[in-house]
């Protein structure tokens, strides 16, 4: 189960670092923390050191986990995905990023809906009915 968690946050971390990069992508601004509960954004994320800049608390994944979106990348508690490729047609986005993690690297694809402008949901190809919301935190 920890495994399929890493997997939707490293896909979706991916997903958003496209978005970032695109200018036909601005409809909607992803920069910033995303976690699955917008109520435990809190428990989720934090800002640390100097500049403030915000990271994962220790334990994130109890609450949900999450990710966090930069410029050309997404980033999970445990692993920084590259975007590689995208498509976008509507309010979809299919994805193709690298990810590194400590113990391996991969290529992950995963279609993200935006729903508005503070919500996505992931879906997973041929899993049916299988679906993740994130929401924009406010840290």
């Amino acid at each position: 189960m920890i495994a399929l968690q890493k997997l939707i946050v490293v896909a979706t971390v991916l997903f958003f670092a496209a978005l970032l990069s695109s200018p036909n992508a601005r409809a909607i601004e992803l920069a910033g923390a995303w976690a699955t509960s917008v109520d435990q954004c809190n428990k989720v994320f934090t800002r640390k050191g100097r500049e403030k800049k915000i990271g994962f608390t220790n334990f994130s994944g109890v609450y949900g986990g999450g990710f966090i979106a930069e410029a050309d990348r997404l980033r999970g508690k445990h692993e920084i995905c590259k975007i590689r490729s995208k498509k976008e047609s509507d309010k979809t986005i299919n994805l193709v990023a690298a990810c590194a993690s400590s113990i391996m690297l991969s290529h992950v694809q995963f279609i993200l809906n935006v729903i508005d402008e503070n919500t996505v949901s992931r879906e997973f190809p041929g899993m049916v009915d299988m679906k993740v919301e994130y929401h924009r935190c406010q840290i």
